[in-house]
């Protein structure tokens, strides 16, 4: 009787390959374990199990696994199960959550290894240099990789020699695949447990009368041993002793130590005992309410105002969660806010905390993941960006979403496109947990939710100390540029407020939401703005590098000395980001230590780390930065902050464009005067009138919301209507151009639904590739699935129409 698996690759697949294998495999293999299988030509890659069956493939011969990977499962059912209603509610493939669920440590590929043949006879067959070259290598060494071929020949494509040499019958190529994790060791030294018998150590010492570094290596040994009274590392040895490596191999030799390597976490955390604190009486009432909350709901909202105390009140109940044995997530949308809450959670709970995203190495990703799944008590609480996710939970009590609103917690590409809030809440369901939501500015569709009675609701409307909200000053730049009382892009509002703080021995942060220099640099003569030859969009402008720089593709190009267009050297930049507010921050305070946190100074692991440990630490005056600063940072020591152009976040294309500047302004605001003093804010805008910018300095979200909701309600847009985006692909323009036509006007026929389109998105070209999109509004009372079943029907005839298969659509559910 033949036995068959189904299995998951990591590659864009829409559903599992079935796979044949031996009765004693079928005996051993469970679901959730990896398998390496052949897939395509001499390819094998690293397979998910999922099913286990003795009905055989209709459509095609199932292939022979090629060997086990795992010993027992390493992903639980529960996560299969979650990956399933990800897959199909994003409408993606499974292959593609794989892929992104695992660590890629877990995700290994074979390596082709180029092998000579025993029978060959080189004096038989004519050889080019290049053949040669390579099997003259085959002849010192037993195989070559593809990379090393490539080396050897000085050449990018190896592929036309290869192909030549399996040819003549000169090599065979095999596949290889190699587990990429390795546990990190540490060598330890110690003495055998005969030597420490009292009869013993006399006849040592008379050992080793002959050598006084052996002597004293073995005394200092005895020492350290009654000191700390645990395992003794060579490395600690050797520093803390001054002993050389050659007079410990000697002992070694003689008997006197013996080596021996444990495996070790590369992460570990130490507790602080000074860590424990009270919550304060609006804090405590706030955490009763939502215990009572959680009796009634899943899922419940803690809208507490910037500086109020709500980490206080999640550390609280996180510890009432992992007493009862149950294991806590806690989802952040900024791997930059992980720094500051590790170290306040780690202090608090010790080494029961475990960190997971994607400034880890592989390595720490996988410890973490094994570590959740063996239920360790080193993973208790589980802090990480949207993919801590997927990790493999057990018994998962308790899921915290902070800055619940934030947009970063939606994954835009690659697929699956989810979104981590509403993942986790269907996430908790499957485990029967709780979900807290946490912010001060809760998005639209949560707060739609809570006062609707789908989510529980508590709120928290006092900060922590009885600190005064800061005060909110408003600044309008038309009025001062006209009385010329601007110097660069600072009023002289906001330059005497930094000075007034500065002088106080407090620090500022200024917010711009734009990295680089200069949006882009224009011709004064003609008007010309270089752009990127492969995207719609201007150059950036970076002073720093000198040159211009496009942040869809990562073109480059010197900055120019004099137009292309009309070869005039009055070249002028427009617009600014944080790069020139530095630079003009240093020129009006250059005694003052100027600092920027964007994108492009947080690129390396620790990139975070450094730069808010400084401005912790006060060696940073003045901190400059985009959205990374508007999120749940804390910092005592920061009285003002500046908003340069509250109306760059205005007018945006997007329907969610008040919303997210309302979020922006009240967050950034928010990081003002946290503690003992009263913070101020200033807003520097052209238009002090508008709503958005009224509502933020009274700090009224309702009446935010309410504007809102009636504006999403006539509008047909969230929480009323459900939206899916179809972006469509191609570097033919014309081909495109009438793919999207005859997409759009199918959906319209058959959905009978609101289907917008197709139209050109503002930037409608990048890396080469024109862009179209089509817009799908789903009513509230209509069926979802039912729906997206007819939309995949449709982009299935799609993509049989020969001439529109070259175009790649993609789709993008709840695209906000």
């Amino acid at each position: 009787m033949p036995f068959f698996i189904e299995v998951i690759l990591p590659l864009s697949l829409p559903k599992p390959f079935t796979y044949a294998i031996n009765e004693a495999e079928y005996g051993f293999i469970k679901k959730g374990m990896r398998v390496a299988v052949p897939f395509g030509r001499n390819k094998i890659y690293t397979g998910l199990v999922t099913d286990l069956h003795q009905n055989p493939p209709q459509l095609y011969q199932a292939k022979e696994i090629h060997q086990i990977l795992d010993d027992f499962p390493i992903v639980t059912e529960t996560q299969l199960k979650h990956w399933d209603w990800i897959a199909s509610y994003y409408m993606c493939n499974i292959g593609d959550v794989y892929k992104s669920a695992m660590p890629s440590g877990f995700l290994l590929e074979s390596e082709t290894l180029i092998t000579s043949k025993k029978d060959f006879d080189v004096s038989d067959t004519q050889l080019s240099d290049d053949e040669y070259l390579v099997y003259e290598a085959l002849q010192k060494q037993s195989a070559l990789k593809v990379q090393e071929v490539s080396a050897i020949l000085n050449k990018k494509t190896t592929l036309p020699v290869i192909n030549k040499l399996i040819a003549k019958n000169a090599i065979s190529l095999q596949e290889e695949i190699n587990e990429k994790y390795k546990p990190k060791t540490i060598r330890y030294i110690r003495m055998p447990q005969e030597l420490l018998q009292q009869d013993q150590l006399s006849g040592l010492m008379e050992l080793l009368s002959r050598s006084q570094k052996q002597r004293d290596a073995v005394m200092y040994y005895f020492q350290l041993q009654a000191r700390d009274k645990k395992p003794i590392s060579k490395k600690q040895f050797t520093e803390e002793s001054g002993t050389s490596a050659a007079v410990i191999k000697s002992l070694v030799d003689k008997g006197v130590f013996e080596e021996y390597i444990l495996e070790e976490d590369r992460i570990q955390f130490e507790k602080d005992d000074n860590s424990g604190f009270q919550l304060s009486d609006k804090q405590q009432e706030a955490f009763e309410s939502v215990k009572q909350s959680f009796d009634t709901f899943q899922v419940t909202l803690l809208h507490g105002i910037t500086s109020s105390g709500k980490t206080e009140i999640y550390i609280k109940l996180i510890e009432e969660f992992i007493k009862s044995g149950k294991q806590v997530l806690y989802l952040l949308p900024e791997i930059a806010l992980t720094t500051q809450l590790v170290v306040r959670l780690t202090a608090y709970f010790g080494n029961q905390v475990a960190v997971f995203h994607s400034k880890y190495t592989n390595n720490e990703r996988i410890e973490t993941w094994q570590q959740v799944l063996e239920d360790s008590e080193k993973a208790r609480v589980i802090i990480g960006a949207r993919s801590a996710l997927f990790l493999p939970f057990n018994d998962l009590g308790l899921i915290v979403i902070d800055e619940e609103h934030e947009q970063t917690f939606k994954q835009q590409d690659p697929a699956p496109r989810y979104h981590a809030r509403d993942a986790a809440i269907v996430l908790a369901g499957m485990y029967d947990a709780k979900v807290l939501l946490g912010s001060a500015t809760p998005g639209i569709e949560t707060y739609y939710n809570a006062t609707g009675g789908k989510y529980g609701y508590v709120q928290l409307t006092e900060r922590y100390g009885k600190v005064l909200p800061p005060e909110i000053v408003l600044v309008d730049i038309k009025d001062k540029y006209k009385r010329k009382r601007m110097t660069g892009h600072f009023s002289d509002t906001l330059n005497e407020a930094i000075a007034e703080a500065l002088s106080e021995g407090r620090q500022v942060i200024l917010f711009q939401n734009r990295r680089g220099y200069s949006p882009w640099v224009e011709c004064m003569a003609c008007g010309h703005v270089p752009q990127c030859p492969q995207c719609d969009v201007s150059l950036t402008y970076y002073k720093f590098k000198n040159q211009l720089r496009c942040h869809y593709c990562g073109y480059n190009i010197a900055n120019p000395t004099h137009c292309h267009q009309c070869h005039s050297t009055d070249l002028s930049t427009k617009g600014f980001g944080t790069e020139q507010i530095e630079m003009e921050l240093k020129g009006l305070f250059p005694t003052k230590n100027v600092w920027r946190m964007d994108q492009d100074t947080t690129r390396g692991k620790f990139g975070y780390e450094k730069i808010i440990d400084a401005f912790k630490n006060r060696e940073i005056d003045i901190l400059v930065g985009t959205q990374m600063l508007a999120k749940g940072l804390h910092f005592d020591n920061v009285s003002l902050v500046g908003i340069l152009n509250a109306d760059n976040m205005l007018y945006q294309p997007d329907f969610r464009a008040f919303e997210r500047a309302y979020q922006m302004m009240v967050q950034v605001a928010g990081r003002a005067g946290r503690k003992d003093v009263r913070g101020k804010v200033l807003i520097q805008t052209y238009n002090p009138l508008h709503n958005i910018i009224q509502q933020v300095t009274d700090n009224d979200y309702p009446a935010m919301y309410k504007e809102q909701v009636y504006e999403r309600h006539n509008f047909k847009y969230p929480p009323f209507y459900r939206l899916i985006r179809l972006t469509l692909k191609q570097r033919d323009y014309e081909k495109l151009k009438n793919g999207a036509l005859w997409l759009y006007n199918v959906l319209s026929q058959n959905l009978n639904i609101p289907v917008l389109g197709p139209e050109e998105p503002a930037i409608s070209r990048i890396r080469n590739e024109y862009i179209r999109t089509i817009m799908i509004k789903l009513p509230q009372g209509n069926s979802i699935w039912g729906t997206k079943r007819a939309i995949v029907k449709i982009l299935d005839s799609f993509d049989a129409i020969p001439q529109y298969k070259s175009i790649r659509v993609s789709v993008n559910v709840d695209p906000y």
